[in-house]
């Protein structure tokens, strides 16, 4: 049996198929200006990546912002339980989440049965959020899928002291006038992000161990940064962006 989960994001939406319990495919596309277009075509290009048709698909459960936007789904879930059921699912050990995507940071506390038991959300702002890492990597002029890997080449990490976006780029461009390493830089904007999402962990009491979601987590700078705020050892899955669209899934499975 299949079933699926679809995780309709401000930047990227995903897509998962579980066949009996066990993940067979994911999919990720940027959201773009239609949520309900992301979400169908997702599923559809999952769909025919692995050989199936809709109607092979048991049931279906949608999460993320543009979650109720899709008219073909069994049923629409917050994203706060389908990332405390993904994280638990993949790793049944972990008691905390942090999940940074493009436009907010969340961080969770679960119990044993991969329950949320406390949460806290940064929706307000885009500091600390993936958002934020474009912003800078366009005025670095850096890829930004090579901002984890530069930073670690740093010896020392500038000092970016804002942590409004429009301030902190303006830093930015100052330490590069003043003739400041690149690699130096990008090591400051990631320990400014990692500030930012450590007290939003820290105010719910995050504890070990610690699994970081969200497209930001396969950003190994921001991943280090953050283990050196919160002195934790953080787990980061093969299926740390779609986390959110493989525990719709586990949850469809349920229905």
């Amino acid at each position: 049996m299949y079933f699926a989960g679809i995780d309709i994001g401000s930047i990227t939406s995903k897509a998962a198929i579980l066949k009996d319990g066990r993940v067979i495919g994911v999919r990720v596309i940027f959201t773009g200006y239609n949520a309900e277009l992301a979400g169908w075509n997702v599923y559809r290009e999952l769909l025919g990546e692995l050989g199936l048709v809709a109607s092979d698909v048991d049931k279906i459960v949608s999460t993320g912002y543009g979650r109720n936007s899709l008219s073909f789904v069994d049923k629409a879930v917050t994203e706060i339980i389908c990332h405390g059921t993904g994280a638990h699912y993949l790793y049944p050990h972990v008691r905390s989440i942090i999940d940074v995507g493009g436009q907010d940071s969340k961080a969770m506390v679960l119990d044993e049965g991969g329950r949320v038991k406390d949460f806290a959300m940064n929706d307000k702002c885009a500091a600390g959020t993936g958002r934020f890492l474009e912003v800078m990597a366009r005025a670095l002029e850096v890829d930004l899928d090579a901002f984890g890997d530069i930073s670690l080449k740093a010896e020392k990490a500038a000092k970016i002291s804002s942590i409004c976006t429009v301030f902190a780029e303006s830093e930015v461009i100052s330490l590069i006038s003043k003739g400041e390493q690149r690699e130096s830089i990008i090591a400051g904007i990631h320990e400014s992000v990692a500030s930012r999402i450590s007290a939003l962990a820290m105010r719910i009491g995050v504890r070990e161990p610690v699994m970081m979601t969200g497209g930001v987590a396969k950003n190994r700078g921001v991943v280090k940064a953050l283990e050196k705020k919160l002195r934790m050892t953080i787990e980061v899955s093969e299926y740390a962006q779609t986390n959110g669209a493989v525990g719709a899934a586990v949850l469809a499975m349920k229905l």
